[in-house]
């Protein structure tokens, strides 16, 4: 599958790139960006995934988290793909923020007119890796993966649902139980249809209840002024409670408010759900996966 080179600049000695190809259960043009350490002039890597939230496209993690000084030292490679198929010419896919363009919720649609093109969970899952591994320098048995509010909720149920195939998952403010919340029954019922019960399937509260596969060691981590976590769109409880019920290891930190003396004031000034969020704590999140990909 022909990649054609979009940008290129050098970053930590390695390379920040963005290619374009063709992709064939999306079928339309996508871009995914990629940081190459500078191990992988040399020999192969493992490679972190990130999936990146709402509106989102590849740009947004490579631009906005400051994760290449710690991908470049742990030798690591992270791909960020696009969070959705663009320019489909479907009725409707631009209407809304939370639904279409920006927004594929990392599911494969059964639904019409969706389910030709929105093929996220596939396209990530198999297609993108397989692209990856044929065009660099990639240790295929040593991936994980991570990402951010929708794309953390994709990085946890592709954890799930495909035991083994990653050596470790983290996210940052995932949307939890999307069958619970407003932004899920609309992408879910969107795109699956109304059976709720087929929405279970993508629903990572309702995954790890049945899973049996090998340990995870979840890291999560939640901004305690996130102005979607006050509104009951993300639902971490649910799904720390399940994981509490089923033994399986999760680090959730509910990164606090912090207060100062300003201008005679005492101000608390929390995380929210913002990219500055997850600047704070990115580091952390290379590290954990670093344990794994690198052991």
């Amino acid at each position: 599958m022909a990649l054609k080179q979009v940008s290129s600049n050098k970053c930590f000695e390695g390379f920040q790139k963005v290619f374009e190809h063709d992709s064939a259960e999306l079928k339309c043009k996508m871009k995914f960006g990629i940081y190459l350490p500078p191990k992988a002039e040399t020999g192969k890597c493992p490679v972190l995934y990130w999936l990146s939230g709402l509106t989102c496209t590849e740009q947004n993690f490579i631009t906005k988290a400051a994760f290449q000084q710690a991908a470049a030292e742990h030798g690591i490679i992270v791909v960020a793909p696009d969070t959705s198929p663009r320019g489909c010419n479907i009725e409707g896919e631009d209407e809304s923020w939370d639904f279409g363009t920006g927004a594929g919720f990392y599911v494969d649609a059964t639904e019409d007119p969706w389910k030709t093109n929105y093929r996220m969970y596939s396209y990530v899952k198999d297609e993108l890796p397989k692209l990856i591994n044929a065009n660099f320098p990639t240790d295929p048995e040593r991936m994980s993966i991570f990402g951010h509010s929708m794309g953390g909720h994709g990085a946890l149920i592709l954890a799930l649902k495909n035991p083994g195939k990653y050596k470790s998952v983290s996210a940052f403010a995932p949307i939890c139980n999307p069958i619970q919340c407003q932004w899920g029954k609309k992408a879910l019922g969107g795109y699956l249809g109304p059976d709720a019960s087929k929405w279970e399937a993508y629903d990572a509260t309702q995954l790890v209840k049945s899973y049996s596969g090998s340990p995870l060691d979840i890291l999560i981590d939640q901004g305690k002024d996130d102005q979607f976590l006050s509104a009951g769109q993300l639902l971490p409880d649910n799904f720390i409670a399940a994981c509490t019920e089923r033994k399986i290891p999760v680090v959730f930190r509910l990164q606090q408010a912090s207060c100062f003396l300003g201008c005679w004031i005492l101000a608390c000034d929390g995380y929210d759900h913002s990219y500055f969020f997850i600047a704070s704590f990115i580091n952390d999140h290379i590290k954990h996966h670093a344990k794994y990909l690198n052991a």
